[in-house]
C-alpha cells in the first residue's frame, strides 16, 4: 500500500527489455534505506518488487501485464521517475489510499499556469472517466492528487509549486503519457452496485448509502 506522496525522484541506470518483459534499474538514495529483496518500491505509481540491491541502485522485474498497462516500457536511460516505498504500518496517511495497480493510461493535453499554480489537462478512455470524480482523488504517475474538474473524455489537476519540483509531472510537455489509477474506494464501491450476473440486483443502491452517510 502506498499514499501517493513522492519521496524522491529516481534516475533510470539500465533498461533491459524482451518482447514481453522487462527489466528495470533505478538510482534512488532515500527509497533504499532500510529496503531490502522482496521490498515493494512505486515507481510512476506502479507497484514493482526489488529483485536485486546494488550501492545507490535497485533492479526491479517488469511483467508484460504492466507493459500493456502502464508507461514504464517507454522509459529510456536517463530519465526520471518517482519513487515511493511502501506506506510504514505506523506512518502518516498523507495522500490517500494507493495500490500501485495501474487502470490505465492518460495522454497530457495542455497545462495551463494560474498564479502560482499550473493546471494539468489529461485525456483518457471513459473506462477510467467512470470513476473519476470532481474533488475526488486521482493518482497520476503515483502522485495523490485532487481531482479540480471533470470533463467528457478529460480531467484537470492543479499542481502547487511543491508537488512541481518534487516530482516529474510539469517537467514531461504535452503529448507525454502518464499513469492512472483511479481511487481504490470508488472501484470497489462501483462494483459492488454492478447487476448481479444471474439479473439479480445489488443490495448496495445509492438510497442506502444515502441513508448511511455517504
Amino acid at each position: 500500500m502506498f499514499t501517493g506522496i513522492v519521496e524522491e525522484l529516481g534516475t533510470v541506470k539500465q533498461v533491459v527489455s524482451g518482447s514481453a518483459w522487462g527489466q528495470i534499474e533505478i538510482a534512488g538514495r532515500e527509497v533504499l534505506e532500510g529496503t531490502k529483496l522482496g521490498d515493494s518500491i512505486a515507481v510512476n505509481g506502479v507497484c514493482l518488487t526489488v529483485t536485486n540491491l546494488r550501492s545507490g541502485s535497485f533492479t526491479a522485474d517488469v511483467m508484460a501485464e504492466t507493459m500493456r498497462r502502464s508507461n514504464l516500457g517507454s522509459l529510456k536511460k536517463g530519465d526520471q521517475v518517482n519513487l515511493e516505498r511502501a506506506m510504514a504500518a505506523d506512518g502518516r496517511f498523507g495522500g490517500h489510499m494507493v495500490s500501485g495497480h495501474i487502470d490505465g493510461t492518460g495522454v497530457i493535453s495542455q497545462m495551463k499556469q494560474e498564479g502560482n499554480a499550473v493546471w494539468v489537462t489529461v485525456d483518457t478512455s471513459e473506462d477510467l472517466m467512470r470513476l473519476i470524480v470532481e474533488k475526488g482523488s486521482i493518482a497520476i504517475d503515483g502522485i495523490s492528487l485532487t481531482v479540480a474538474k471533470e470533463m467528457p473524455g478529460a480531467f484537470q489537476v492543479s499542481i502547487i509549486p511543491h508537488t512541481g519540483e518534487e516530482t516529474t509531472l510539469l517537467k514531461k510537455k504535452t503529448g507525454a503519457v502518464v499513469n492512472l489509477e483511479n481511487d481504490m474506494i470508488g472501484k470497489y464501491v462501483e462494483k459492488l452496485m454492478r447487476k448481479e450476473p444471474e439479473g439479480g440486483g445489488s443490495s448496495l443502491t445509492l438510497d442506502f448509502l444515502k441513508q448511511h452517510g455517504f
